[in-house]
This record gives C-alpha cells, sequence and structure tokens, in this order.
C-alpha cells in the first residue's frame, strides 16, 4: 500500500506541475494579449491647433474592452481642404478576452471605413452592420460615441449609439449632454426596418472642455458597494479650472480611485477628455 500512496503522490505532483504549466502559458499568452491591445490604441494624441486632448484608461482584467482613439482621417471632405479629426470612445459588453476580441475587429472596422471617403452617418451604419454580424445574437453589443470635429471651424458632428452621454461643458459653465444618435452596434433586429443614427452638431467655442467616458467610470464602486455615480463626475466637471486636459483627465481619475479606495472594480474604466484652447 506503501508504494500505491507513493505513486498517488506522484501523480499528484505531475498533476500540479502541469496545471502550473498551463497556468503560466495562460498567463504569458494574456500579457501578449495586452501587449497587443496596447499598439491598437494611441500612446500620444494628436497635435491639433487649438484643441488639446487627453485620454486615459484603467482596464479591469489584463485586458479590456474599452477602446479609445483619436486621428485624423485619411481623406477630407468634398468641402474641406483639411482632413477631419476624429474621435471615438467605445465600450464592448463583457469583459477580459473575449471582449477584447471583439474591441480588435471593432478598431480594424472602424479604421477601414474611415480611410474611405464616406461621411460619419456611413461609418456608424458600417459599424453597427459589422457588429451585428459578430454579436452573437446580441449578447456582443457595442456602444460608442463618435464624433468629427472640423480643425479649422471647430464645429463638431457627432453621434452617440447607446453610449454614456459625453459631458460638454461650454466656456460659461453651461453643462450639455450630447445624447442624440440611436442603439448600441450590434443588437438584433426584430423586423426589416433599418436602424437610424441621426447625427448632432455643436460648434466648439474657446474655453470648451469635451469629457467622454465609458460606464465604468460612473459604476465604480467603493468598499460599501456604493457607486461613484454621474452626480460627483458632473460636479467634478463643472468645477474644473483653467487647465490642461491632461490635468483635468487626471484630477478625474485620482477622484475615482480614491472614492473606491481597494475594492475590486467590475467594469474597465476609460475617458477622453478634449478642451478648446482660448
Amino acid at each position: 500500500s506503501l508504494r500505491f500512496g507513493g505513486i498517488g503522490i506522484a501523480i499528484l505532483f505531475v498533476l500540479l506541475a502541469v496545471e502550473l504549466a498551463d497556468r503560466v502559458t495562460m498567463k504569458r499568452d494574456l500579457e501578449i494579449a495586452r501587449e497587443i491591445q496596447q499598439w491598437l490604441v494611441p500612446d500620444h494624441p494628436p497635435t491639433v491647433d487649438g484643441l488639446d486632448i487627453a485620454f486615459a484608461t484603467r482596464p479591469q482584467n489584463t485586458v479590456a474592452g474599452d477602446y479609445y482613439d483619436a486621428f485624423f482621417r485619411p481623406l477630407p471632405p468634398k468641402d474641406s481642404v483639411l482632413p477631419p479629426l476624429l474621435v471615438v470612445v467605445a465600450d464592448v459588453a463583457g469583459k477580459s478576452v473575449p471582449a477584447a476580441l471583439l474591441m480588435a475587429t471593432f478598431q480594424a472596422s472602424l479604421s477601414a471605413l474611415a480611410a474611405t471617403p464616406v461621411t460619419l452617418d456611413e461609418i456608424v451604419v458600417g459599424l453597427d452592420r459589422y457588429c451585428r454580424a459578430h454579436s452573437l445574437e446580441g449578447r456582443r453589443f457595442t456602444t460608442a460615441f463618435l464624433a468629427e470635429v472640423d480643425p479649422k471651424t471647430r464645429e463638431m458632428i457627432f453621434i452617440n449609439a447607446g453610449h454614456n452621454d459625453p459631458i460638454l461643458r461650454r466656456a460659461s459653465g453651461q453643462v450639455e449632454r450630447l445624447s442624440t444618435g440611436g442603439p448600441p452596434f450590434g443588437l438584433p433586429l426584430f423586423s426589416e426596418e433599418k436602424v437610424i443614427y441621426p447625427s448632432g452638431r455643436v460648434q466648439l467655442q474657446p474655453g470648451d472642455l469635451l469629457f467622454i467616458f465609458t460606464d465604468g467610470v460612473v459604476e465604480a464602486v467603493n468598499d460599501a458597494g456604493e457607486e461613484y455615480g454621474e452626480a460627483r463626475l458632473l460636479l467634478r466637471i463643472q468645477n474644473a479650472p483653467p487647465e490642461t486636459s491632461g490635468e483635468t483627465l487626471k484630477r478625474v481619475m485620482e477622484d475615482v480611485n480614491a472614492f473606491v479606495g481597494f475594492a475590486r472594480q467590475h467594469d474597465d474604466i476609460t475617458c477622453l477628455v478634449l478642451r478648446v484652447s482660448a
């Protein structure tokens, strides 16, 4: 019986060694996936005369389902000599690897569409069609806020696809919420009717501050289970002093971190700040 006991212990050690090796491999694969995901989002915001942009993200896990970007489209529209600045923040439903994979395909689809001479409305229709084809019958829908800014006139066209309404704080202190748009991308269609995504227009003025965020910001919880909430966020944006976008972003993220303390979060946290120079 001692011999059989020794064999049992040896088998147990082998199984533990195999499981440990699998965990090490999985951790390495996740780290590689995170590196690849970091290539898909910008390290630094683009340089735009009169506009100051900053962004930050904090994944809930090793990889995230949030996406953010700001880049000049390759082709200018027919009535302009300058290419428009495309700004986007998106959030794929779900977490970790499945959401991260869909985030990567969303980024690829947006890049391909943005490189063609189509309008923002047409880009959004294409994204919805693509997301619906890969949404696992609506279980992996994507919320997004997309905007095009004319770098010369500073007119902004935007579409909100089921996303948290961005906060536009005017230089006067007045706050507007940018809600014009339609449902999240990828929801199943229950009829032959096409999904409509109306666009909104705003004229950005010197001193304006645009704050775009994912729901992980307002749904961040502390140890007591209390959410950070939109009221706190609105207060921070309304009271933002004259400062750079990076400083505003840092102040908000630090406030969220101080609120949640050591509580484990259930979602990714992503913010993009755009400030118009006075």
